[in-house]
């Protein structure tokens, strides 16, 4: 795949407006990304055929990183080349970014006032059932890849098992487990003296090794790098180990603020990855915030610009379609096992009322995430100026 004639047609002010448009008004996480890059680009303008969109959406799936946010910077990539591809993924960056900013220094920052409180806390004790639904909407695409077969299906249980324990209990150690499950698959599937598996490993390897002794902004960079690199399968597989960098590790952030945290990532616009931003803004302010967002994003922009020619080569490979297959699993039972170490993080008895109203709006009811968490927050203003405890 590599830029083609639509480059001479579609300015960079288009790229600009469009991208932008899509990065103000993209609630509601990658599903309505995509639709909203399909319409766009295949439906409303034809820059890119369906079947060259829905590869896109497969390759950007293999990767490492936000997918959405990577689908952007490829459909972008494809119709202005190096420079279009940076700014349209800033385009749909910033908007979201700006806003998740001006929220963690309102929800953040000294004493704020307790309907502020209230409401961070409301919305907070919505998360543990936003990952339920999270992980949950991804068994089905994942369930179809695994071969047919009682051996296949087998494996793919014990992956979404040991990956809902490894996503409840041991946080930092999380990735480790995704990318020994992702290479046994690949050792129990394929010949992998023909199908080499380095692809899906070598990028993740050098995540694996401890850095000691650091800290500041040294720390800060280096937690929103695995953020961005190792964020298989969405942003929500990465919060048990943001949670233990920036509340055990670092503290950076209580575990309440931390909620507040991810709960803020998921009511702005854009991908979910930017809770990353007001982790930033926890350990050194605005400059934090935007340090963090610029090392975690980076890693999306290099795979899509200097790999995206190199993308059907990569959907081609066996022994990556493979590693996915197991990782894919193990990363949908740590998005659910997450919301384990979430629900625990809630401090007062009324917020775990708050979490099964949620529950039951995200789940049987199937109704979206930004209503569960502005409504959650409505309840926490509500409950506190009634005289419900603050989170503390």
């Amino acid at each position: 795949m590599t830029p083609v004639e639509t480059a001479a047609r579609v300015s960079l002010p288009t790229i600009v407006r469009e991208w932008g448009r899509i990065g103000i008004t993209g609630f509601g996480g990658p599903p309505a990304h995509i639709a909203l890059l399909r319409k766009l680009c295949v439906e409303k303008y034809g820059w890119i055929d369906a079947k060259e969109f829905e590869d896109g959406i497969a390759a950007t799936n293999l990767l490492p990183g936000p997918a959405s946010t990577q689908l952007a910077i490829f459909c972008a990539w494809r119709l202005r080349g190096t420079l279009g591809g940076i700014i349209g993924g800033l385009c749909f960056i910033i908007p979201g970014l700006v806003l998740i900013l001006i929220l963690s220094v309102l929800f953040l920052t000294g004493h704020p006032a307790p309907w502020i409180l209230g409401a961070a806390a409301g919305a907070g004790a919505a998360v543990p059932a936003v990952a339920i639904k999270a992980g949950a909407g991804l068994i089905p695409a994942s369930w179809k890849r695994v071969e047919a077969g009682r051996g296949p299906r087998i494996r793919w249980a014990l992956y979404f098992l040991i990956g809902m324990a490894a996503g409840a209990t041991i946080g930092s150690y999380l990735v480790i487990v995704l990318i020994a499950l992702g290479v046994i698959e690949v050792i129990s599937q394929h010949d992998w003296r023909k199908h080499p598996p380095r692809g899906a490993v070598s990028i993740a390897l050098p995540f694996l090794i401890p850095l000691g002794g650091v800290s500041g902004l040294a720390a800060l960079s280096w937690v929103a790098l695995k953020v961005g690199a190792l964020s298989y399968g969405g942003g929500f597989v990465i919060i048990p180990l943001m949670q233990h960098d920036a509340v055990t590790a670092y503290h950076w952030m209580t575990n309440t603020q931390f909620l507040n945290a991810v709960a803020l990532g998921q009511v702005t616009p854009g991908p979910v990855v930017l809770t990353v931003a007001a982790i930033g803004y926890a350990a050194a302010g605005l400059g934090g915030g935007l340090l963090a967002t610029v090392v975690a994003f980076a890693p999306s922009f290099v795979f899509v610009i200097a790999g995206g020619r190199h993308f059907d080569r990569l959907r081609g490979n066996a022994g990556i379609q493979a590693f996915l297959t197991g990782a894919g699993a193990a990363v949908i039972g740590a998005i659910l096992g997450s919301a384990v170490p979430l629900g625990l993080a809630l401090s007062q008895w009324w917020q775990v009322g708050v979490l099964l109203v949620a529950a039951v709006w995200l789940l049987p009811l199937r109704r979206g995430v930004v209503t569960a968490i502005v409504a959650s927050g409505a309840i926490g203003i509500v409950a506190v100026l009634l005289g419900a405890p603050l989170a503390s």
